[in-house]
C-alpha cells in the first residue's frame, strides 16, 4: 500500500521597483548588476552563453514552469473544500468514496442492513462476478481483539497448503492428515499497518450544510483503520519492501461506534497479463478461494480464545517475534490454512 507527492515550485522573478522622483531606479539597477555581475558571467560561461542570452533563457524557463504549474491535472491540485476527502495522512481510500455514508446516516440502518449493502456492493464488482474482491463485516469487539494483537505482533508467516494435482481449482484443499509433513505449502508474509482513526459518524453528519458536529467528550472514539497485506514469502525475500503484495485487506472503522461493525474490504492484485488472460481466474495474482483462505488466516492467528488450537497459535505468533531462533516451523505447518 508508497505515495509520492509532487511539490510544484514556481521560480519567481525579483519584484519590480516602481520608479519615482525620490527613487533613482537606474542607480539601484546598476548596483544590482554590479553586485552579481561576476556570478552572472560565470553562470553564462558554464552554459556557453552571453549574459543577455542567459537572462533570456531564465525568463523562458520561468514562463514554462508557470505554464506547467497552471496546467496541473485536477488530481494534483489542492482539493476543493467541498470535496469529501479525509483530512489526515492516511493512504487508505476513504469509505465515503465507496458507500454513500450521508444516506446511511440520514436514515436508520441496522448493522445487518449495513453489512448487506456492503456485500451487495462488492458482489456487483467485475461485471457482477465479484472477482478480485472480498468483503466481510466484523463485530467491533472481535476487531478490537485482533487489532490489539496485530499492533503488538505486526508481522507473521502464514502457510497455505497447495491442492493436489487435478483437484478442484476453486475449492480449498482438504486439511492435511495428522503428521503429514510431505504436503506442499506456500508461505505468505502477513503485515499489519495502522492509520488515523476516522471521526465518529452520527445522523447529523448527513446534513452537508450543517456545521461539523462535536462529539461529546465521553463518547468513545473509533479505533484506527488498519490494512493487512499478504506477500509471497519468496517474493519478499527477493525484493524486500519493493515486493508486490498479492492481497490487501482494509478494515474500515468509520461505523464502528455508530453501528458496532468494522467493514473489511479485500482487493486481489491484478496480474500484469490481465488484458490477455484466458480466463477470469488468470486476471489476478491470487485465486479467489486462496484470497478467502488468507483473509480467514487473520482470524485464525490473531483472534485468541480459550480453545487449545487458539492458544497454540498465539504461542507461535509470540515466538515468531520474541524467540525467532527457537521458532518451530514444523509446528506452524500443523496450522496451515
Amino acid at each position: 500500500m508508497h505515495l509520492v507527492s509532487r511539490v510544484s515550485r514556481r521560480v519567481r522573478s525579483l519584484p519590480h521597483i516602481i520608479p519615482s522622483p525620490h527613487r533613482p531606479r537606474r542607480f539601484l539597477h546598476t548596483n544590482y548588476e554590479e553586485k552579481y555581475s561576476d556570478k552572472l558571467r560565470k553562470a553564462a560561461q558554464e552554459r556557453g552563453l552571453s549574459v543577455s542570452e542567459l537572462k533570456t533563457n531564465v525568463k523562458h524557463e520561468q514562463e514554462e514552469q508557470k505554464r506547467v504549474a497552471t496546467a496541473r491535472s485536477p488530481a494534483e491540485r489542492e482539493p476543493s473544500p467541498f470535496e469529501s476527502v479525509r483530512r489526515d495522512s492516511s493512504p487508505v481510500k476513504p469509505l465515503s468514496s465507496i458507500l454513500n455514508l450521508p444516506r446511511i446516516l440520514g436514515s436508520p440502518h441496522t448493522a445487518e442492513q449495513v453489512s448487506a449493502l456492503w456485500t451487495v456492493y462488492h458482489a456487483s464488482r467485475s461485471n457482477g462476478t465479484g472477482r478480485g474482491y472480498l468483503c466481510a463485516s466484523i463485530p467491533l469487539d472481535l476487531y478490537t481483539k485482533m487489532a490489539t494483537a496485530g499492533a503488538k505482533y505486526h508481522m507473521f508467516v502464514v502457510p497455505m497448503q497447495r491442492g493436489a494435482p487435478g483437484a478442484d481449482p476453486v475449492a480449498p484443499p482438504p486439511p492435511p492428515a495428522e503428521g503429514d509433513s510431505d504436503a506442499a505449502h506456500e508461505f505468505y508474509l502477513l503485515q499489519w499497518a495502522f492509520h488515523d482513526a476516522p471521526p465518529v459518524s452520527s445522523a447529523g453528519d448527513a446534513d452537508l450544510f450543517a456545521p461539523p458536529s462535536t462529539p461529546p467528550p465521553d463518547q468513545p472514539a473509533n479505533p484506527q483503520t488498519s490494512t493487512i497485506i499478504f506477500t509471497p514469502l519468496q517474493e519478499y525475500k527477493l525484493r524486500g519492501t519493493f515486493a508486490t503484495p498479492y492481497l490487501v485487506l482494509t478494515n474500515y472503522t468509520d461505523l464502528a461506534q455508530s453501528h458496532g461493525v468494522v467493514l473489511l474490504r479485500g482487493e486481489i492484485t491484478p496480474s500484469a497479463a490481465a488484458a490477455n488472460a484466458a480466463s477470469a481466474a488468470d486476471r489476478y495474482l491470487l485465486r479467489q478461494a486462496d484470497a478467502a483462505r488468507l483473509s480467514m488466516a487473520v482470524q485464525k492467528f490473531y483472534l485468541w480464545d480459550a480453545d487449545d488450537g487458539s492458544i497454540e497459535r498465539a504461542k507461535l505468533v509470540h515466538a515468531f517475534h520474541k524467540t525467532p531462533n527457537q521458532f518451530d516451523w514444523k509446528e506452524l505447518l500443523k496450522h496451515a490454512i
